[in-house]
């Protein structure tokens, strides 16, 4: 499951479950903003960056990293990313850190040369399996612990968060970006279900998962149309340009330009290896992360 991807979305969407994860009050944390950043000159790119207003020189930027898998040198690349970030941008704000784990296994990284920054304030280790044991309310914890459940409590769980987003907030746009949400983490957890399941299962009448951003940029509809209308060479073809277009479009966003050699690589790829690309390029942190791809494939 693209974890990156799916905490990015949770926390444009829900900003202050930033704070609800690290139990910190902010005054005006309705007014900070998320965003990727990539330090110059180096391959370094933070998972995510929360950001004041500017003219809030007192509140902190905190630096976020959500790490899944188990990586012996993680710290110390976290805070050389930090400390890169602050000698290049300067930035006025004091800084915090939270890294998200979903179990304590996971934190295996060597932490010998950062104890005193680890046991600080300036950071905040959150274990997500550890939240299910709060008694919170909150619908947006509640949507991070749907991240972490298992397949057999999925289903459940987001029918609980559907049913709670509809009663719960009333602000039709905000709302629709819940649902969405909810939508693409099942889909990411449950791959093997068909847009009418899911749909079904979650109760949706009046949504149409055909508009999710998972479903549009991983070509889930594609893949659908293609196995059972797709057959027509015509098609196959518009289909394949249309799918280099949108692997080319992912990686210029997330990577910078992307080489014209590489390109003429991408655009020789199948539909179904298009495919899997759109799916890798989500953890994809340098070209380097590319040109391995394409090696292996």
């Amino acid at each position: 499951m693209k974890t990156d991807s799916l905490f990015y979305r949770l926390f444009q969407t829900l900003p202050n479950l930033v704070f609800e994860l690290i139990g910190v009050s902010i005054s005006s944390a309705d007014k900070y903003h998320f965003k990727s950043v990539e330090i110059k000159q180096t391959s370094f790119r933070f998972d995510g960056l929360f950001v004041p207003p500017e003219a809030e020189i007192k509140l902190p930027i905190f630096f976020i990293e959500v790490q899944f898998q188990k990586e012996a040198d993680f710290y110390s690349r976290f805070f050389g990313e930090i400390f890169l970030y602050l000698r290049q941008y300067q930035p006025s704000n004091p800084w915090r850190a939270i890294v998200i784990y979903p179990n304590r296994k996971i934190d295996m990284a060597d932490t010998r040369h950062y104890l005193e920054l680890l046991e600080s304030q300036r950071v905040s280790i959150v274990y997500l399996d550890e939240l299910e044991g709060n008694k919170t309310e909150s619908l947006s914890l509640n949507l991070v612990q749907l991240v972490i459940t298992s397949e057999a409590n999925a289903i459940n769980l987001a029918q609980n968060l559907v049913t709670r987003t509809k009663q719960e907030i009333s602000q039709e746009r905000q709302q629709r970006e819940l649902l969405d949400l909810i939508e693409t983490i099942i889909v990411y957890k449950l791959p093997s279900l068909s847009r009418e399941e899911i749909k079904k299962m979650l109760g949706f009448t009046e949504i149409d998962l055909k508009q999710t951003r998972f479903y549009q940029d991983v070509f889930a509809e594609g893949r659908q149309e293609g196995r059972q209308e797709g057959r027509q060479e015509g098609r196959q073809e518009g289909r394949q340009e249309e799918s280099v277009a949108l692997v080319l479009r992912q990686l210029n966003r997330r990577l910078g330009s992307v080489e014209p050699s590489l390109s003429t690589k991408i655009r020789s790829l199948t539909i179904a290896q298009l495919e899997d690309l759109a799916e890798a390029l989500l953890d994809f942190e340098n070209i380097t992360d590319l040109e391995a791809w394409l090696q292996e494939n």
